[in-house]
Order: structure tokens, then C-alpha cells, then sequence
């Protein structure tokens, strides 16, 4: 199975957090399971740092690729054609952060591991 992870799972698989559900974990520790990453989610946890929404110790940036590269996580760059299908999606959702994961999820063909209930509506592959 291809994955891709939404921010907070990330953030909640980083820090063990009690809200990622059973069945996100376990797919996340699976090895026949590809798990990505976006560019967004970095895009976004910046955001949020400097908007004050978000606190993180210095070298965050440093600590998340670490982790990505101990987990085998496949780094997923924002393309021209990620951006092209967010101008065809319905407006389910309005965060443009999670509209690109739509997006690019539904491009690659990758499973969408997120506790948001709106990206069903999308008739995406969603797990949580």
C-alpha cells in the first residue's frame, strides 16, 4: 500500500500522541506499506510556527528529516500536476494545505491516513 500522511499524523507519529488511532500506526509500521510525505505538510508546519499556532523546539526542521529518514519516508514534492487537479477539486474543504494532499493523493494514486472527516467526500481512499 502507498500512503500519504497529513500533517498532524505526522506530528502525532513524531510524538507519539495518543490521538493517532490503532489503525494508523500499524499501517504506518507495516514494511510493505510506502509511506509519504509532502512538501505541504513541511509548507504548513511553518506556517503555523510563525503564525503562533504551532510550537516546536528549534531545529525542528532537522528533527523531522531524521525521523523521515530512520522511517523510510518517501519525500513527495509539490508537481505542476498536483497543483492542476487542486483547481478542479469541489470546495469540500477550504485549507489549501489539505486540498494539496487531496490532490496529490488522488494524482499518485496513494491511500490518505488522516483523522479529517472531510476527505471521504472526496471518494478518496482515507484511513484513520
Amino acid at each position: 500500500m502507498k500512503t500519504l500522511l497529513d500533517t498532524h499524523v505526522f506530528l502525532w507519529l513524531l510524538t507519539d500522541d495518543e490521538r493517532l488511532s490503532s489503525q494508523a500506526r500499524q499501517v504506518y509500521l507495516d514494511p510493505k506499506t510506502s509511506v509519504y510525505l509532502s512538501a505541504a505538510s513541511f509548507w504548513e508546519i511553518g506556517i503555523k510556527i510563525s503564525l503562533g499556532k504551532l510550537t516546536l523546539k528549534e531545529g525542528w526542521l532537522k528533527v523531522c528529516e531524521e525521523q523521515m529518514q530512520a522511517n523510510a519516508m518517501l519525500w513527495l514534492p509539490i508537481e505542476k500536476r498536483h497543483c492542476e487537479q487542486v483547481s478542479r477539486l469541489p470546495f469540500h474543504h477550504r485549507d489549501p494545505f489539505d486540498r494539496m494532499l487531496v490532490a496529490q493523493a488522488q494524482v499518485e494514486d496513494l491511500v490518505l491516513v488522516s483523522s479529517d472527516v472531510c476527505f471521504p467526500a472526496y471518494g478518496l481512499p482515507c484511513l484513520w
